[in-house]
């Protein structure tokens, strides 16, 4: 009966002292979104950057709150609805979609002065003050979008879209970067800075894309910038990234295994007291 009872309070006392679980919240667009769909990457896309930390550092335990095509501005429309839970660390990984959407960026006195969802800078806002709200001692990290290239959708060449090197909306996509970047200042929470210290490139999102030549009707692979010179035609032409074309991307927009990794690098870099 002695030996039952201390073997107990044994296994009481070792369960009692193991490391808790780090809860991660991960918020997002389809970047996210994808690291647990991979098979809507045409298995082109193996781990995320979620998988690759979680796999590296198992006490921590992520959320996927990753939105295929949403904005920041989706998020804090519905920021009661999606099921945001308490968490010990929340990222927030938005802005690109709210570049190609044409989203009003707006100034960091909209963030300031809680001007709501009309813009991203009064989203980004909406979206902090419910993490604050959820666990005032969570660590919270903003995650500038990357560059971008131009875009096809594996599943359906008919969903593309230019790449960063041109504006939309007479907005270009640094302007959503630095505005994640002056929330950070602002804030003081860490920024992973993708944008413009990830070396992920308008040169090596792809090493190329296949397109008509127009001159002689045969493809030819075309790397950064000249591939932004010939048309590609959804409804007549094949899909431009076979899977020799992914470097940093494999679609021009979505990271390939290669880019996760490095923004899993980079975050861990930001992730203070990780373990």
């Amino acid at each position: 009966m002695k030996k039952y009872l201390i073997l107990t309070i044994l296994i009481f006392i070792s369960l009692a002292s193991a490391p808790r679980k780090t809860v991660w919240v991960a918020i997002g667009d389809s970047i996210t979104y994808l690291n647990d769909h991979t098979d809507e990457t045409g298995n082109r896309m193996t781990k995320g950057y979620m998988t690759l930390i979680t796999e590296k550092y198992p006490r921590v335990e992520y959320i996927n709150q990753g939105h295929n095509g949403w904005t920041s501005i989706n998020i804090a429309e519905k920021i009661e609805a999606i099921g945001l839970v308490k968490a010990d660390v929340y990222t927030i990984f938005l802005g690109t979609n709210d570049w190609w959407q044409g989203k009003t960026l707006g100034t960091i006195a909209d963030y300031e002065q809680h001007t709501g969802s009309g813009t991203v800078y009064g989203s980004f806002q909406v979206i902090t003050a419910k993490l604050k709200q959820l666990n005032k001692k969570a660590k919270i990290i903003l995650i500038t979008p990357l560059q971008r290239g131009d875009f096809v959708y594996v599943n359906n060449i008919k969903n593309n879209a230019y790449g960063s090197y041109r504006t939309k909306k007479e907005q270009n996509l640094e302007q959503f970067a630095n505005a994640v970047i002056e929330i950070g200042k602002l804030e003081k929470f860490p920024v992973v800075d993708l944008y413009h210290d990830s070396g992920i490139t308008l040169e090596n999102m792809v090493n190329f894309k296949r397109l008509k030549d127009p001159q002689t009707g045969k493809y030819e692979n075309y790397t950064y910038p000249g591939y932004t010179a010939v048309p590609f035609d959804p409804e007549k032409d094949e899909y431009p990234y076979p899977p020799e074309a992914s470097n940093m991307t494999y679609d021009g927009l979505h990271p390939s295994d290669k880019g996760h990794e490095v923004i899993a690098g980079m975050l861990v870099g930001k992730w203070k007291g990780l373990r």
